[in-house]
């Protein structure tokens, strides 16, 4: 079994994102005992929620917009196969950066991610790891 202490990665629900995502412990009650963490993703600290034991929100039809027949797939499998497909080497996001479909961005707040769809001259919906974003671009 994986050893738990203070400063380990670790999967737990997150209270702000409303997803199962990467935390560090911060504190423990006790050796087996997950006290506080803090997210990864929005750097909020919290109390360890196991992901198996929360009922994640149903998502919203905003949410499943653009969505094909993938739309069964987990964000981190539609973000899996749309990296595995994209050609494209990965550069920094940048608002100032044209983008098309397929490119590879690295987004200092999300993480990597794959352009999914272009939405107008200046907005994309980008496919991250745990979520999907429409960005801005070519401003």
């Amino acid at each position: 079994m994986k050893e738990l202490s203070v400063g380990k990665e670790v999967l737990s629900y997150c209270n702000k994102d409303k997803h199962a995502l990467a935390h560090i412990i911060v504190s423990m009650k006790d050796e087996m005992t997950i006290g506080k963490v803090q997210c990864k993703t929005c750097n909020t600290t919290q109390a360890y929620k196991d992901p198996s034991k929360v009922k994640e929100r149903r998502q919203t039809k905003k949410s499943t917009l653009g969505k094909s027949k993938t739309s069964k797939l987990s964000n981190a499998d539609l973000w899996m196969e749309a990296v595995n497909n994209s050609k494209a080497k990965s550069q920094a996001y940048s608002v100032k950066t044209k983008y098309i479909l397929g490119d590879i961005v690295d987004h200092p707040t999300f993480g990597p991610g794959v352009i999914d769809k272009l939405i107008d001259q200046d907005k994309i919906q980008v496919i991250f790891r745990h979520d999907i974003k429409t960005l801005m671009h070519n401003k």
